[in-house]
């Protein structure tokens, strides 16, 4: 090979080298894939989908915490201002990482707050994910995002109506134990520790850190005869047997 030849051959790598580095992004690191997804967070509010456009790939695989699938063209629609008196941010916190060769896991909390009109709400959600290095660009491939569950705020209920509600409930072999102790209700099931019945609002309670409410069925007579158990829109009917 002559040698002009050859620095020819080395020259055209050293420029194809250059020109890909411009494009190639090397690995990418936990810091970067936090900064980026804040960046996305940051543009909910105004509804900027451009960062979505960049950050997403277009096979990716998202699925929300209202058990939606979208594909990138739903995920972009859905990215739009908030109307208008609301207002609000979404500050990622607790991030967790696995980057190995072209593919990077980031786990993260999402804390939000959202102001309705001057109200205040909060929320915080769960999110995981996946990155891949594709064709020198990391973007994501798949996304699943959960709520965390929050406790509703406790409300009034008529007391004078809590004797009534005790009693043992049976579901198959299985039975529960209501009891009214100053002033509040408790259920209890075997040896297990008393849980409290927390009214949300008129005949209905739930119990804290527990998905679910819990209302007293009334009879004809006027009598309580039965408590349903109601888990994501789905009742469990405890009868009443003494």
């Amino acid at each position: 090979m002559k040698p002009r030849f050859f620095f020819a051959i080395l020259l055209m790598a050293a420029i194809a080298a250059v020109l890909r580095g411009t494009t190639d992004e090397p690995t990418i690191t936990q810091d970067e894939l936090v900064r980026r997804t804040q960046e996305m967070m940051d543009a909910i509010v105004p509804g900027n989908q451009e960062p979505f456009k960049k950050y997403y790939a277009d096979d990716v695989l998202y699925a929300d915490e209202k058990g939606r699938t979208m594909d990138k063209q739903a995920l972009l629609k859905d990215v739009e201002p908030m109307p208008k008196g609301y207002s609000g941010s979404i500050k990622v916190v607790k991030p967790q990482s696995h980057i190995e060769n072209d593919v990077a896991i980031l786990s993260y909390e999402m804390d939000e707050t959202e102001v309705v009109f001057g109200q205040q709400l909060s929320a915080r959600y769960h999110q995981i994910d996946t990155w891949m290095r594709h064709k020198g660009q990391w973007q994501i491939v798949a996304t699943q995002v959960m709520r965390y569950y929050e406790d509703p705020a406790p409300g009034k209920a008529d007391v004078s109506k809590f004797p009534g509600y005790a009693g043992t409930y049976e579901l198959g072999e299985r039975k529960t134990e209501v009891t009214f102790e100053g002033g509040h209700l408790y259920e209890q099931r075997g040896s297990t520790a008393k849980v409290e019945l927390i009214p949300e609002g008129s005949d209905v309670f739930f119990r804290k850190g527990v998905e679910g409410r819990w209302l007293f069925g009334v009879g004809d007579e006027g009598k309580v005869v039965s408590v349903i158990d109601r888990r994501n829109n789905e009742d469990i009917v405890w009868k009443k047997v003494k």
